[in-house]
Parts: C-alpha cells; sequence; structure tokens
C-alpha cells in the first residue's frame, strides 16, 4: 500500500468502506499526477520549441524537441519505475499538449521572446510541476521515500537535459551557474515527506511545487550558485 491508498497498478484494496476510500484515493491520486503532469509538459514544450526555434530548426525539429523537452523526464521516470508503456506514448493529451504548445512558439515565437521574465517563469513552473507529479507517481507504484524523491527530481529535469543534447549544449543541470536540480530535489522531498506523515496529498503537491518554484525562482534573482572545486583552471 503507498501513501495514496493504491498499489502498484493503480488498484484499491479492500472491500465496503475501506476499498471505496482506497478507490477514491487511487483515482485522486490519477488525476493530480495527470493534472501536474499535462501543465508541466505544456510549459516545457514551449521552452523546448523555442529554444530549438532559436537555433534555426524547421517546423519538425522544432515539434520534435518540444516533445522531447516535454516528455523525455516523464518517460524516463515511468520506465525505472515500471510504469509501462509510458503515459506519454498511451495518452494522446501528451503528444497533443506538446504539439499545440511547439506549433505556438513557432507561429508567435517572435512575439514570446520578448518577455524574458515570464519566461524564466514559466521554467520554474515547469519543473515545479513535473518534480512534485514524478515523486506522487512514484509513491504510487510503491517505492520508497528515497527513490520517489530522486524519481521527482529526474522527472523535472530529464526534459531539459535531453532538449541540451539534441540542441549540441552542455544540460543546463550541469552548469555551476544553475540552481535547477537541487531546486527539484528540495521540491520532491517536501512531497516524499508529506506522503511519509500522511498529509493530505494535494497540499503537500502545492508545498512541494511552492518549494521548487520559490528555490528556482531566488536563484536566478540573486545568481545563486553551487560551489565548484576551487583548483579548477579557467574562470
Amino acid at each position: 500500500m503507498s501513501a495514496f491508498g493504491v498499489d502498484a497498478n493503480g488498484c484499491g484494496h479492500g472491500r465496503g468502506a475501506n476499498g471505496m476510500e482506497a478507490d477514491l484515493a487511487s483515482a485522486s491520486a490519477r488525476a493530480l499526477v495527470l493534472a501536474l503532469d499535462l501543465s508541466g509538459t505544456v510549459a516545457f514544450a514551449l521552452l523546448g520549441s523555442l529554444a530549438a526555434a532559436r537555433r534555426g530548426l524547421d517546423v519538425f525539429g522544432v515539434l520534435v524537441v518540444a516533445f522531447a523537452s516535454a516528455c523525455s523526464g516523464g518517460i524516463l521516470r515511468d520506465v525505472l519505475i515500471g510504469a509501462t508503456p509510458p503515459a506519454a506514448f498511451t495518452d494522446w493529451r501528451y503528444l497533443a499538449a506538446a504539439m499545440a504548445a511547439g506549433l505556438a512558439v513557432f507561429v508567435w515565437g517572435a512575439a514570446i521572446e520578448k518577455v524574458s521574465a515570464p519566461i524564466l517563469l514559466v521554467d520554474a513552473a515547469g519543473l515545479a510541476l513535473f518534480c512534485v507529479a514524478g515523486a506522487q507517481k512514484a509513491l504510487a507504484f510503491g517505492l520508497s521515500p528515497p527513490m520517489a524523491a530522486l524519481m521527482g527530481m529526474l522527472t523535472g529535469i530529464g526534459g531539459g537535459v535531453v532538449r541540451d543534447v539534441l540542441l549540441a549544449e552542455v544540460p543546463s543541470v550541469l552548469k555551476p551557474t544553475e540552481i535547477y536540480a537541487v531546486a527539484a530535489l528540495a521540491g520532491a522531498v517536501v512531497v516524499v515527506t508529506g506522503a511519509v506523515l500522511s498529509f493530505d496529498a494535494v497540499r503537500v503537491a502545492i508545498a512541494g511545487g511552492l518549494v521548487t518554484f520559490a528555490l528556482r525562482v531566488l536563484a536566478i534573482r540573486f545568481a545563486w550558485r553551487l560551489p565548484v572545486a576551487p583548483w579548477r583552471d579557467g574562470p
């Protein structure tokens, strides 16, 4: 039994009142993960397609990068936790959301590029949504809290890593100027801690998302960075 009252197949246990409560918990958990996943899909598809358009890719390339950026983290998470085939391949809404965001950027990218602050906020929001959804789904599939937190972080950063690799760039998560993976991990830790303490899943999801979002925004605002090796060459 997971923190949401579901087994590894997302099915409730028991009969009568207990079984009904478990079924409701299962349905609520699935609905919450789906809402977070789709919201994060749109946010990261916008960022991925914008980066691809800046590099001069054609419409097909922009859409490929949009889908990879939006869904790679979730696909990797689902494969690792045994939720196969991944939701991005079985639910048409993931593809539709990514393609819609990619086409929107391809058509109106010039207007979108004029606003930098909202784009950074979209990035932070996408990271928050994905890390929370990843941790929630990993818990629902019976992973231990530490592994669920890592799955949440992986869900948040996976798409960005694949996007940067496709565009022949050093993944931003590996750059010392980016407080990215740490922010995702912090939010995921809040989610799994709340689950262990049997707090309300929705409130815990909101709290975890806010932690990740706040850390990411504050890191950008105040130029926070992780320490690097003092003996390295170069600036």
